[in-house]
């Protein structure tokens, strides 16, 4: 009878358990939400894979909130533990790792001696935000003429969708000197940027966090 009695309170503990497991896979296996409230949506930036396969920057972070304001949203970003007194590029972008797809270059951050800094951006940033490109294509102008020069035709594309967010150092020595690559990237206003340091990579590709926000 003592067995039976241990044995029976050893199953409940062993279902509870299992149940448990469960939820939790349930939970690791949900794609990463964006925190949404009658004001707009709030989502994290997170290291880059390019820090990261380098192993630098460990503590880099950001946040990102976006609110509805009529017929365009307010972008606040926030980011973290950067290196002080530093000029970063923020972009729009179409998938958050590398080649990053279709992109534009949305306005600069600069960090204080603290390596904390501030953006406040207006546009269209929900699931409205898109590039889209006629036929036939057109002439663009040539302005820059280094490593990534200017393309002098547009090319055509019906809709693309650019759900995603992505932070570049300014310069390639900045990175450098925060002990990262020295990688040159056309994503600053003269195409020698340096290399991602957040992004929006703990979203899915195709389900970037402004895809959550519906105007």
């Amino acid at each position: 009878m003592q067995l039976f009695s241990r044995l029976s309170q050893v199953k409940p503990r062993l279902a509870a358990a299992t149940a448990f497991a469960m939820a939790s896979m349930a939970v690791a296996a949900t794609p990463t939400l964006a925190r949404a409230s009658d004001e707009g949506i709030q989502f994290p930036l997170s290291r880059s894979a390019a820090i990261v396969k380098a192993n630098c920057l460990p503590d880099a972070r950001g946040t990102v909130t976006v609110e509805p304001e009529g017929p365009v949203e307010h972008m606040r970003v926030k980011v973290e533990d950067l290196p002080p007194n530093t000029e970063f590029d923020f972009f729009v972008i179409q998938v958050p790792n590398n080649p990053f797809g279709m992109a534009w270059y949305q306005g600069d951050i600069e960090t204080n001696s603290h390596g904390v800094g501030h953006g406040r951006f207006i546009g269209r940033f929900s699931s409205e935000t898109f590039i889209v490109a006629n036929n036939p294509p057109v002439p663009a102008p040539s302005v820059h003429n280094n490593a990534f020069p200017d393309a002098t035709l547009n090319p055509v594309t019906g809709p693309i969708h650019t759900f995603h967010l992505g932070l570049w150092f300014n310069s390639p020595a900045d990175a450098a000197k925060a002990g990262c690559p020295a990688t040159v990237t056309p994503f600053n206003g003269d195409h020698n940027a340096g290399i991602q340091v957040l992004s929006t990579n703990s979203f899915p590709d195709l389900q970037g966090p402004l895809l959550q926000l519906k105007p």
